[in-house]
This record gives C-alpha cells, structure tokens and sequence, in this order.
C-alpha cells in the first residue's frame, strides 16, 4: 500500500507501490461505470484544487473524483485568489492548511514547488504538474490504460514522439514505465530533445519509423508552445511532415499497438485525425482512466496515519 504523506512525483516509487496504486484504480473504474457514482470513501474529507496554470481535463478529474466519494471540494485559481495580492505560496498552503484541508493538489510552472508546499503542510500535496519536471497522475492513468490492455507493463516498448524537452509528462512516463519494467524510446525535432535524458533509462531514436519500430504503444507529445520560444523548430508544416504520428506510421508498430496522448490534441500536428480517431486510438480511454487513478490517489492518501506533524521552522501542527 503507498505509505507516503504525498505524491510528488515517481522518482522513488516503488514497483510495488505504483501496482497498489494501479490495483485501486482498476477498483474506482468499476464505480465510474455503475448507475450510482456516489460513494462514501472520502466523507469527512476536503479536498482543494489550487492550480497557477489553466487546465480542463487534469483539474475536472480531480474535482469530479473527489465529488464521487463525497469530499467537500474547492478550487482556487491563482488569478482569483490572494496571490494577486503578493501572497506567497507557503502562506497560501498554511492557509488551507490551517482550514482542515486533507489533500491540496497543486500545477504550479515552476519545477520543485509543490516539493516546497509540502514541507511546510500537514495536508497531503499531490503534484498536478510542475514546470517541465513531472506529472505523475497523468503517468499513472497512461500506465493503467497500457496494463488494461496488455496485462502487464514489464515487457512493453513504448515509442514517444513530440515536444520531449518540456513535457512533464514524458519524464514521468520515463520513471514509471522503466521502474515497471517496460522500455522507452524517444523522439523529437533535436531542439526538443533534452542533452542527457538517455541518462533516465530511455533510448533515442533519429527518426519517428525507427522509434515505433516493434512498438506496442506509441505515444504523441502535445506541442507546448506557451513554454517554448519560437524558432525551436522551423514551421508546423515541417514538424508535420517529420513527426507527425499517422495511420500509415502507426503501421511501422505492432500490429496490436496502440496510440495515446495526455491531450489536449493539436490535431494534424502531433497526430492526424484519422489517427486520433481509429481503432488503435485509446486516449478517450485515458480520459476515463484519469478519474479512476485520481480517485485511487485520493482515497490512498487519506487512509495514511497521521503523526505529529512538524513545520520546516519547527512548530508542530
């Protein structure tokens, strides 16, 4: 069973943990696909949603997992809250904190916050995406839908294309997948590949039909624009014709392979429409899936001990 007070990130989650926690998962779907999605695993709870970035999909699954079990929920957006007024991040958290807040799941831009907001709470922090360094729900809910149509994770070759240099994602998907033993091979116009990554475990690849190769998942990476400068690659029309994924690329992979993105989708840039939208196309099945791994999270998170807890100035909460 995870035992952590957060979920900051994959580094250092065990095989064991990450199986547990996809376990629950698998449990919370059959919920999702019940008449009654009301349930009392989390009454009592507060939950709150405290995003400095815009989201749909990644904040509506954690609103909507903690309205299933019954939490009492709230979001805070950054631009409608005190942080207009110069309030800090650690003042914000102590704030909630204070209010009898259980788990406060923060997007921040900047990398290592939420590893920060954490220190000083007694609530548990769950990282919604930090910077360009991780977005470890979206790995987990990426690593359900693999293992709900393979069996297990150990074993597979996972081809991922697109902006790699800022996706959270790709680097969480790195960490999770080789830690379950399954092998990852990266692709990206080279100004989008970071100098280094090969170092986590993964292997690179010069062009997108050698990285799907023998592929049983191939995975497509938005292109993260609002995070990049321009000129990192020549024009969309080129990114298209290099590394745009297509149902005749999607051939060069096994024949029983599957395609996913986090979304949102730039359709005919990082994947075609008719690829999106063929039977090899599992992202509204990661959809799905993300409600089912957050209310795992959740419910996980909340049945932990609770110990004295004391701050980084030391006073004990």
């Amino acid at each position: 069973m995870y035992q952590h007070k957060d979920l900051l990130g994959l580094r250092g989650v065990s095989a064991e943990e990450i199986t547990d926690i996809l376990d629950v998962a698998d449990t919370m779907k059959e919920i999702l696909r019940s008449g009654n999605k009301k349930t009392p695993h989390l009454q009592g709870k507060s939950i709150v949603t405290l995003f400095y970035e815009n989201s749909t999909r990644t904040r509506m699954s954690f609103e909507l997992a903690s309205k299933y079990m019954s939490a009492a929920s709230a979001n805070i957006a950054a631009g409608a809250s005190s942080v207009k007024k110069g309030e800090t991040l650690m003042d914000t958290g102590r704030t909630l904190d204070r209010m009898g807040t259980d788990i406060i799941i923060i997007r921040h831009p900047v990398s290592g916050a939420p590893h920060m907001l954490a220190k000083c709470v007694r609530s548990a922090v769950i990282n919604a995406g930090d910077g360009m360094n991780e977005h470890p729900t979206q790995a987990l809910l990426d690593m359900l839908t693999m293992r709900q149509r393979f069996g297990s994770l150990k074993g597979l070759r996972v081809a991922v294309i697109g902006d790699v240099m800022h996706s959270r994602v790709a680097r969480s998907n790195i960490i999770g997948l080789c830690t379950m033993g399954a092998s990852v091979t990266l692709c990206a116009p080279p100004t989008l590949m970071p100098v280094g990554i090969d170092k986590m475990g993964c292997t690179i690849a010069e062009t997108t039909k050698k990285c799907v190769s023998g592929a049983d998942v191939v995975m497509g990476l938005r292109i993260q624009r609002e995070r990049q400068q321009a000129g990192l690659f020549p024009s969309v029309a080129e990114y298209c014709d290099n590394w745009e994924i297509t149902p005749e690329l999607m051939q060069k992979a096994n024949s029983g392979a599957i395609l996913m993105h986090p979304g949102p989708i730039n359709r005919g840039v990082e994947v075609s429409s008719d690829a999106a939208d063929s039977d090899r196309s599992v992202i509204d099945a990661q959809v799905t899936n993300g409600v089912a791994v957050r209310m795992a999270l959740l419910y996980m998170l909340t049945r932990r001990e609770l110990t004295p807890f004391k701050s980084e100035g030391g006073n004990e909460i």
